[in-house]
């Protein structure tokens, strides 16, 4: 990605989460500890998935790729928001600031995609079950998560393709805690409209076609899960579509929340408090909610404790 530019502009000062110097440290204090606690489970999670083989399901070869999703997604955002709280004036540079708008983006549609995959492999586990390995097979789930990777790859070349077509003339604060796509737009001196219709097609698309498979295919899950006789059948397979459903409905809604509308509807203000839950908290809460509340998982876990107890 050829990252040179005819900007005047050569970095950029990023204002941060807040401006309060009181409650600079307690944020770094709580940031810190929610990043260690973000790559901490899906590290462990990804780690536990590779060595047993008890793992090595659909299911769990998706949520591989989503910790692994997570882990460098949160790496890309929380450790330069960690500066800002220490340091007197944080700055970026140019190509510092493209890579991770770049990397942002990646990271953030794969996100979106992979949680419509694991819809979608919910839906053929509980609606055909008896075709699920036939279906669900390893060059399905293949070529399903390099879908993944793929599409993200397009979305994030697309923002950053365009940004780059983008001059900076004098204003260089970017009145937000990262290189995101509207603070940026806020500085240019050229016209945007290129851009911000780009926003639209593309967080449109990540957001409208993921939303609506994961919607079709819950549709048909609670009709089949509604079929169930069993009282303990149906509530296992409640809670756990309304985990997925809870973390997705957060995701999602705060990321349309802060694309899908006109930056003037939307303050900055307003859209940090938004960018934080689905790049830091999310991250977080997933290899809790889809890992370690599973109880194959945790029976894996302490199978590789007892290991290391007795060794």
């Amino acid at each position: 990605m050829d990252i040179g530019n005819t900007s005047l502009v050569t970095e950029f000062i990023l204002v941060g989460l807040t401006k309060f110097s009181e409650i600079q440290m307690p944020l770094f204090f709580l940031f810190l500890g929610i990043y260690i606690v973000t790559v901490a489970g899906n590290l462990g999670f990804v780690t536990l998935i590779r060595v047993n083989s008890h793992l090595h399901a659909p299911m769990y070869y998706f949520l591989f790729n989503l910790s692994f999703i997570d882990l460098c997604y949160c790496s890309v955002i929380t450790p330069k928001l960690l500066i800002n709280f220490v340091s007197k004036m944080n700055t970026i540079s140019y190509a510092g600031c493209m890579t991770q708008l770049f990397f942002y983006c990646f990271f953030v549609s794969a996100e979106c995609y992979v949680l419509t995959v694991m819809a979608y492999d919910r839906y053929v586990a509980i609606c055909k079950p008896l075709l699920y390995t036939v279906v669900m097979s390893p060059n399905v789930c293949h070529l399903l998560v390099l879908t993944v990777y793929v599409g993200a790859f397009i979305g994030a070349w697309a923002h950053t393709g365009c940004m780059l077509r983008l001059t900076f003339c004098d204003a260089n604060t970017i009145n937000h805690y990262m290189c995101d796509i509207l603070p940026l737009l806020e500085l240019s001196c050229t016209s945007t409209h290129i851009n911000e219709l780009v926003v639209l097609v593309v967080v449109g698309f990540d957001v409208g076609v993921p939303s609506l498979t994961i919607i079709i295919s819950y549709a048909f899950i609670l009709s089949s899960i509604f079929r169930i006789r069993s009282t303990e059948g149906r509530s296992k397979a409640f809670s756990t579509c309304s985990s997925h459903v809870i973390v997705v409905s957060v995701f999602f809604g705060s990321g349309a929340f802060m694309y899908l509308h006109p930056s003037s509807v939307l303050s900055m203000d307003q859209g940090k408090v938004s960018t934080v839950f689905y790049t830091i908290v999310v991250p977080m809460l997933n290899p809790l909610i889809y890992s370690f509340r599973n109880k194959e998982v945790k029976v894996a876990l302490k199978k590789i404790l007892s290991r290391k107890t007795f060794s």
